[in-house]
């Protein structure tokens, strides 16, 4: 009885901060039409956004796609459509795994700092200094953020995008015998400019979700250490599900109907 009530609770407060995160969206919504934008926060937001987690964003969608290619090539291979392994591949890549994954791993690495910072910034009255000195805590933590991971996650899209292509062509060539000429013109036949840019909608969205999410769970962090340990795990467990949901109902809209690819 008392797991059953603590768990009632639990979701309780979920939904609660949950609700509290929509809230916080749309204020984010109305601040940025004010235009107020604290630049150097910003900067220092992107830097923390983009360039550091490069490297590890490359490195997830490289090998991602090489695992795939493995998996599609040896059964595309075997029905006489290897010529169709690459453009399957930029398909995958540009609408799924390129923005999902990135999101991803921003939600684990960036998504969690958020909710870990001002969590700590909450519980040790920071938040409510900044209040005594005429500071929005929305202006001078949320935006910054917010705009960081919407401006930098597209371009962290886009990089992985090139370097999942990149290590799918390596292992087609050398493993398979499928030409890099095959490859590419597969790719050209399959990908459409809609594919590209329906990738940086949905990265757009992505971070626009992994900061909101993140700030708001730190924002409403309570219970000191143990509070900002609770609110950074639920902060990424609820980044994720929001990833995943916001992915399929985007997917769903994006691509209805039948495509239009050609094999080459």
């Amino acid at each position: 009885m008392k797991l059953k009530k603590e768990g009632n609770k639990g979701i309780d407060l979920w939904l609660k901060r949950l609700l509290a995160a929509l809230l916080l969206g749309g204020q984010v919504v109305f601040h940025l039409i004010r235009g107020k934008i604290h630049r150097r926060n910003t900067l220092e937001q992107m830097v923390n956004v983009g360039p550091e987690s490069l490297t590890i964003a490359l490195i997830s969608a490289t090998f991602v796609a090489m695992v795939f290619t493995i998996q599609v090539a040896r059964e595309f291979i075997y029905f006489g459509a290897s010529s169709a392994v690459g453009g399957v591949l930029a398909i995958a890549l540009t609408r799924e795994l390129a923005p999902v994954l990135t999101a991803i791993v921003l939600a684990g690495r960036v998504g969690s700092a958020f909710a870990a910072e001002i969590g700590t910034m909450r519980v040790t009255e920071q938040i409510d200094a900044l209040y005594i000195l005429k500071t929005d805590p929305i202006d001078y933590l949320v935006i910054p953020r917010t705009i960081a991971c919407c401006l930098m996650l597209p371009v962290l899209n886009i990089l992985s995008l090139v370097t999942g292509i990149m290590g799918g062509l390596i292992i087609a060539d050398q493993l398979y015998d499928i030409s890099s000429t095959v490859f590419l013109d597969s790719i050209e036949n399959f990908l459409s400019l809609w594919d590209l840019t329906s990738s940086l909608i949905k990265s757009t969205v992505f971070g626009g979700l992994i900061a909101v999410i993140g700030c708001s769970w730190g924002l409403t962090t309570t219970g000191g250490a143990k509070g900002v340990g609770q609110s950074t795990t639920t902060a990424v467990v609820t980044a994720l599900l929001a990833i995943f949901m916001a992915n399929f109902f985007m997917s769903w809209l994006m691509f209805q109907g039948t495509g239009n690819a050609s094999i080459g």
